[in-house]
């Protein structure tokens, strides 16, 4: 039986990794829905089906406002607010039946806080690329003799 997988990112900025993850899962012919996190825009290979301003809305805040601050750090918080919410809320409307999402530093903590707002048993995947715990200003030391 055909899934719903949920597919969350900063579409903005990795949009062509999303819109291939995309392809793959319509491919083993299971349907998607789009969360875009990204802060400064978003992309044209797919339709996204929550944009950015909705994510934010859905925490009480308002787009334009987190943008016109241009403070990271305050916009990573509304979205890590804001994120669970709205994954939550889809899948008490059985909008979704598992998670996925790929992003950095700021994404994947965004993610994961989207995916601990699911249930046990729910099926989540976060690809990151600060997984390893090996950020560049540690990675000398821990390979040096």
């Amino acid at each position: 039986m055909p899934k719903t997988i949920c597919i969350i990112g900063a579409f903005d900025t990795k949009g062509e990794d999303h819109a291939f993850l995309r392809d793959e899962i319509l491919k083993r012919g299971h349907q998607t829905v789009t969360i875009n996190i990204g802060v400064l825009g978003s992309t044209t290979l797919f339709p996204v089906d929550y944009e950015s301003d909705e994510v934010a809305k859905a925490g009480g805040y308002k787009l334009a406002e987190l943008r016109s601050a241009r403070e990271k750090a305050a916009a990573m918080k509304a979205f890590d607010e804001a994120v669970p919410k709205l994954v939550l809320r889809l899948f008490e409307e059985q909008k979704l039946d598992g998670i996925i999402g790929m992003g950095g530093s700021g994404g994947s903590a965004i993610i994961a806080s989207a995916m601990r707002a699911l249930p046990i048993g729910v099926p989540k995947v976060l690809v990151s690329t600060v997984a390893s715990g090996m950020f560049p200003s540690t990675c000398a030391e821990k390979i040096s003799p």
